[in-house]
């Protein structure tokens, strides 16, 4: 489902007064291509472009041609990881940011009734 414009605006409106959002938008953005759903993830950035530094501001930063950039994270984008990166490096400069990543190892799912008995035994 396409989002309306209306909705664009207040996202955009939010980001432009309150800077815990403009965080939380670019940490969801890098969630969201780092567990593999890209779509999501190119469609935050934009989101978060738009409300922030502009993609005619960014394509100064980064060298990169606005129009190219705005093909990146456009539905059918497919960014190269250099472009990228630039892009997120200059994205947390803008922002005063810097994303870390860090390894959590994931529990395992406890074990249901079944399991437990057959282990037992």
């Amino acid at each position: 489902m396409a989002l309306t414009r209306e909705f664009k605006a207040t996202v955009a409106a939010r980001a432009s007064r309150d800077p815990a959002f403009r965080e939380a938008l670019l940490r969801e953005a890098i969630e969201a291509l780092l567990a593999g759903d890209v779509a999501t993830g190119k469609s935050v950035l934009r989101d978060y472009i738009n409300a922030t530094i502009g993609f005619e501001a960014l394509a100064s930063a980064t060298g990169i041609a606005s129009k190219s950039l705005m093909r990146m994270f456009g539905p059918d984008g497919n960014p190269q990881a250099q472009n990228l990166f630039a892009v997120l490096s200059h994205l947390q400069e803008h922002a005063r940011v810097r994303v870390e990543v860090r390894t959590v190892r994931k529990r395992s799912a406890p074990a249901t009734p079944t399991r437990a008995l057959a282990r037992a035994a």
